[in-house]
This record gives structure tokens, sequence and C-alpha cells, in this order.
């Protein structure tokens, strides 16, 4: 009898642990859709379109590579370009936790 106790309080914590997990994935996913809808420079802007559009960027790399592949960095995303023209532009990771790690604004 107190096996069973026991072992239903062991399922039991397993599955509250399970299921805070997934929470947080949930959580996680929800924030970074909302961030997607962001205005992050769109695929075929112009580095100078880019440029006068969002500032300057805190860094520039590259360029890398054939094609020559160039990133500017911001505070809270990359732009990724081939030759002077938008390929992606990119979330960075870090400030999406650091915003779920402040909590709701």
């Amino acid at each position: 009898m107190i096996r069973q106790h026991i072992a239903k309080l062991i399922w039991g914590v397993v599955f509250l642990s399970l299921t805070s997990l997934a929470c947080a994935d949930i959580l996680l996913i929800e924030k970074v859709r909302e961030r997607m809808l962001r205005d992050l420079p769109v695929n075929g802007l112009t580095m100078d379109e880019v440029e006068a559009r969002y500032g300057e960027p805190l860094d520039r790399r590259g360029p890398v590579g054939d094609p020559p592949i160039t990133r500017w960095d911001y505070e809270d995303y990359s732009v990724y370009f081939e030759y002077r023209i938008v390929i992606e532009s990119v979330l960075d990771p870090e400030a999406v936790m650091r915003e779920l790690d402040d909590g709701p604004n």
C-alpha cells in the first residue's frame, strides 16, 4: 500500500517536471514568434537602404566567401548580405533569452 502511494508520488513529480519543461518551451516559442513580428530588414533591401532605415550597425563583418557574404550586427539581430543585398535577418538568441529573463514589460 505504501509502495503504491510512493510510486504515485514519484510519477506525479515526474509528470509535473515534464509539464513545466514543456510550458517553458511553449513560452520560449511564443516569445520567438512575438520577436519575429519585429520590423527587421527584409530580403532585397540594399546596404544603403538598411543603414538609412535602421541606422549604423554595431559591427560590420565580412565579406567572406564566394559569393561574398557580409554580416552587420545590431543590438538584437544580425543582417546578412550577398554582395550589397539583404538575404536574411536573424534575431539574436541571447536577446530573446534576455527578454525572457527580464520578464514582462
